[in-house]
């Protein structure tokens, strides 16, 4: 093809042949949870926070979150279909830093960052309420992106997986005032204490609040399962496991 060099026109999903997205970073199965323990406010990729630890702001959804339902990833893998951005969509491959070699409590789930997904759908089928635009302050501009995965029950060990609470899960504590790549942490605490709207950081209460939304999750929960009820989703069987032995290898300044 030869483009012109100048074309000025007005697009949306309605007039363009293929319209998809594809990410490829989602569903941290489980994440850090920031605080500031410096003096001053930071504005970061999890939002404001505020100094001297004036607040606690962690990103997983927790015990709903699918990648907590399937530690090791034994009915999630390639070609699985999901609910992606209100429409259907499939995951393709490993996200970028996928690290599946993290830490693992007895029960098989993360103590910190570990595995992740990269997904493709229609983006025609999705809808404004589960794919948003936002912005972080000194950060740029991201998206709000809805994800559900259904899990099908082929054994006992997949019931026994879905059977995971909050208090049997953890998320590392890091301070975000100390400014190098691995950052010192305040310990582990668990969803149901994230999710209680207060922790103990050295005998001192912090405010915590989720960047996901806890009640949207469920939502999408609702939704799929409507759609699975009614045969508009089908559940597949993935084609290939997502790979569990990537080791993690941070870039060096040369």
């Amino acid at each position: 093809c030869y483009p012109r060099a100048t074309f000025e026109t007005t697009i949306t999903r309605e007039t363009i042949n293929q319209f998809y997205l594809f990410n490829p970073r989602n569903l941290y199965q489980n994440f850090i949870v920031g605080v500031n323990g410096g003096d001053r406010p930071l504005f970061t990729y999890l939002g404001p926070l505020m100094p001297n630890l004036g607040n606690a702001v962690y990103s997983n959804t927790g015990a709903i979150s699918p990648l907590f339902n399937d530690p090791d990833l034994q009915v999630i893998g390639l070609g699985s279909r999901i609910f992606l951005g209100g429409g259907i969509g499939y995951i393709t491959w490993e996200g970028t830093q996928h690290f599946p070699l993290q830490k693992r409590l007895p029960n098989r789930t993360p103590i910190g960052p570990a595995a992740t997904l990269a997904l493709i759908g229609d983006a025609k089928q999705m809808q404004s309420k589960w794919v948003r635009g936002c912005y972080f302050k000194n950060h740029g501009p991201s998206i709000m992106l809805g994800v559900g995965i259904p899990l099908p029950v082929l054994n006992e060990k997949v019931v026994a997986n879905c059977t995971i609470q909050d208090q049997d899960i953890v998320a590392p504590v890091v301070d975000f005032s100390i400014p190098r790549r691995v950052r010192p942490t305040f310990g582990l605490v668990s969803y149901a204490q994230l999710k209680s709207g207060r922790i103990k950081i050295e005998g001192k209460l912090v405010r915590s609040a989720p960047l996901a939304s806890i009640f949207l999750s469920h939502q999408i929960a609702l939704e799929l399962k409507q759609w699975i009820e009614a045969g508009e989703f089908t559940l597949t069987e993935s084609v290939a496991p997502i790979p569990m032995n990537r080791t993690f290898l941070p870039f060096l300044e040369s």
